[in-house]
């Protein structure tokens, strides 16, 4: 094994049924909670933030994102090691009342947005939600890199909004710009109030240098890792973390202390199992 003895936070996760056209695709990249944490352990990661694939699937369907949100609500607290994103989808107002409340629970530890799977675009509801990320004070992670979720997009409201943060998902995704790999890195370049954060969870990380440019052109401090389990493997996406030709001070920022400055989660237990008793 290579892992680290870093107890890891993945940033960036789901569980439940993947929807695809191929049903070999929907096996392989779904997963319920307890599969998801299980594979998490079996690589070092202690805690994993993940919101229910039930709430974004399938792709620009009217799903009941309340409805997601609240079998989650219950389910989470009942599987040691997994924390909450409560998902807000502009199109659904009552999420937005809804997040409100789950945010008050210690589990609930964050904001997920999916302009794409939702199927709107950020720069026409940007304003509402970076108004509501202010008045909530939540960490906020997002989609980004494909057309309704360009980061470049994001750059005005966090300007705007300054007590807005901001986790813009998957470093080097361009899908929405020619498959452009830089497109996070710039948009937190950009931004005036270093309110934007970007994770590791892309298919792109597999690129050699990747990681390592990130980390030279933003710091390791604006980097959290993700692994965008169980659409891809935790295993993997841990391993390029670990294996990265930078300082092994950056890599713990990235696996774990970034998150805990990002999620504020100074107070959360050591101990999964016993988080919620």
């Amino acid at each position: 094994m290579l892992f680290s003895d870093i107890p890891a936070i993945d940033s960036h996760a789901h569980y439940g049924r993947y929807v695809h056209a191929d049903p070999l695709i929907t096996a392989f990249s779904s997963g319920e909670a307890d599969l998801v944490v299980r594979r998490a352990r079996a690589c070092g990661i202690r805690w994993t933030v993940a919101s229910p694939l039930a709430g974004l699937l399938p792709r620009g369907r009217t799903v009941d994102v309340c409805a997601a949100n609240e079998i989650a609500f219950r389910e989470i607290p009942k599987v040691p090691g997994l924390l909450q994103y409560v998902i807000v989808n502009p199109l659904q107002p009552d999420t937005y009342d809804q997040a409100r409340t789950m945010l008050r629970s210690p589990w609930c530890v964050g904001i997920k947005i999916h302009p794409e799977e939702h199927a709107y675009r950020i720069a026409d509801h940007g304003d509402a939600l970076f108004s509501f990320f202010e008045e909530t004070g939540a960490p906020v992670m997002t989609h980004s890199g494909c057309p309704n979720s360009l980061p470049a997009d994001f750059v005005p409201f966090a300007d705007r909004h300054p007590g807005a943060r901001v986790m813009l998902a998957h470093l080097g995704n361009g899908a929405g710009d020619k498959g452009r790999v830089d497109l996070q890195v710039r948009a937190l370049q950009a931004a005036k109030h270093g309110n934007l954060w970007v994770d590791t969870s892309s298919a792109r990380s597999i690129l050699p240098g990747l990681v390592e440019w990130g980390v030279k052109e933003l710091g390791a401090e604006r980097l959290l890792f993700g692994s965008d389990t169980p659409l891809y493997d935790v295993a993997m996406q841990r391993t390029r973390i670990e294996t990265a030709e930078i300082p092994d001070a950056a890599k713990r920022l990235i696996l774990r202390d970034n998150a805990i400055a990002f999620f504020r989660l100074e107070r959360l237990p050591s101990d999964p199992t016993s988080a919620w008793a």
